[in-house]
């Protein structure tokens, strides 16, 4: 199964990408959780215009991705997981009875756990790049978007995605997670990135059960809310477990949905946060910056 995921790994993702895309696109034309202020075909140009350019980019500069970084830190045996299935792969072990399904349920719950730390790493990358001013610099090409939507969720400054990298390379080794794990987590990622930035409306009811375990569009709607004390809270991107568990959880927004206004307060001119040119150079304007409490 693991070779078949490595194989197919871009495809799926790729796949994966396209559904998605498709259909929360289709969803929040039927069901629109609250009205656009941009015009939408402008938006979508630039913000997955910045998309093909980062994957361009993470492929140019990072060959391997998380997935190939993890393949690599497998065959050398990097990491805590890989040294405990290292050990448990010694020879003398292999006669002990049940001993193979054994090492498979092992396997499996450290997949499972890995997946979980890697999202709450990511948890704690974003709640940094929100904390620390020049990771805020970049971050806030992220918020700077004046509406909220599915390519909201894939908006990120080009050298956000390459630290981002860099950090998910130094989980993956100091973790020694399995290859399954990151295929696993980096789908997720993204599926969930697009499914939590997106316009549409959910019953209450499945919203509230839902965000009992993963963030719900309405969750994550508050986190770009333009006041500080708002977009400073709901960091998670699958799990909504760490915002309860590190209280930065708010429930709905104080202006409510409908009314709430996206962005951020000092870049509302749509040319500075929705032209592509605009965006890649907006960390580095002065007068397009701020402080993460601001």
């Amino acid at each position: 199964m693991e070779s078949w995921l490595i194989e197919h790994e871009k495809i799926l993702r790729l796949s994966a990408f396209i559904a998605v895309l498709s259909v929360m696109a289709i969803w929040e034309i039927l069901a629109p959780r609250k009205r656009l202020s941009q015009p939408k075909g402008f938006r979508w140009i630039n913000n997955i215009s910045l998309v093909f350019l980062n994957s361009m980019m993470v492929r140019v500069l990072f060959p391997a991705a998380a997935v190939g970084f993890a393949v690599m830190a497998q065959q050398q045996g990097w990491g805590i997981f890989n040294i405990l299935f290292n050990q448990l792969s010694a020879p003398s072990l292999g006669l002990i009875e049940g001993y193979a399904w054994s090492v498979s349920a092992v396997y499996w719950s450290v997949v499972m756990v890995c997946v979980v730390l890697q999202d709450g790493i990511i948890y704690w990358q974003h709640r940094l790049f929100h904390q620390i001013p020049w990771l805020w610099k970049l971050h806030q090409v992220h918020h700077a978007d004046q509406d909220i939507d599915v390519t909201t969720g894939a908006r990120f400054h080009t050298f956000e995605i390459l630290l981002s990298m860099c950090i998910k390379w130094l989980a993956i080794v100091l973790l020694g997670a399995p290859v399954v794990s990151v295929i696993i987590f980096e789908l997720l990622l993204n599926v969930m990135a697009m499914f939590n930035h997106s316009n549409v409306r959910l019953p209450k009811q499945w919203d509230h059960w839902l965000r009992k375990v993963v963030v719900t569009p309405d969750m994550h709607r508050v986190h770009h809310s333009v006041y500080p004390q708002e977009y400073n809270r709901n960091y998670g991107f699958n799990l909504s477990w760490w915002d309860r568990l590190f209280g930065s959880y708010q429930a709905q927004p104080k202006d409510g949905h409908e009314s709430m206004r996206i962005g951020l307060p000092h870049v509302r001119d749509p040319k500075a946060s929705q032209r592509l040119d605009r965006i890649l150079m907006m960390p580095f304007h002065r007068r397009d910056t701020q402080t993460p409490s601001d």
